[in-house]
């Protein structure tokens, strides 16, 4: 219960007389019974929806720990098997190319669209991240 509608309460339990500041008279035994028994029930409420909160809290936890150890991970472990059997294929089919060019890639088609510079790059021909292995080196073009 709420400190505003706690003193609301008792202003309206307490006598008219007792109202004021001033007022020295005591608000009878029953209306004190009152307020105690209505506080206790109010925190009893209070204290029954905080534990549920804390159960459901709790609960969800567990659900979505479940989730990642019995879902996301065994999902993740089939996705990079699948992605390094598919890169295993890729480099294989690099070779058997290389072995066929003795040793080198073939240059792709020379399309006037493909590598395209309009403006220079402030750090030369090549891109910031440039791979020798796997792209052309624009500085012969």
């Amino acid at each position: 219960m709420s400190f505003v509608a706690r003193n609301a309460f008792r202003a309206v339990l307490r006598p008219r007389a007792a109202r004021g500041f001033a007022a020295d008279i005591h608000a009878p035994q029953e209306v004190i019974q009152a307020v105690v028994t209505e506080s206790v029930a109010a925190n009893s409420a209070y204290l029954k929806e905080l534990e549920a909160v804390h159960h459901h809290g709790a609960q969800t936890g567990d659900l979505w720990r479940k989730i990642s150890f019995y879902v996301c991970l065994p999902a993740i472990i089939v996705c990079s098997a699948y992605v390094y059997n598919l890169e295993m294929e890729h480099n294989a089919h690099l070779d058997h190319l290389r072995a066929e060019n003795d040793g080198k890639l073939p240059e792709p088609p020379a399309y006037e669209y493909l590598n395209r510079r309009v403006k220079p790059f402030p750090w030369g021909p090549n891109s910031l991240f440039f791979n020798p292995a796997v792209q052309k080196d624009m500085s012969d073009a």
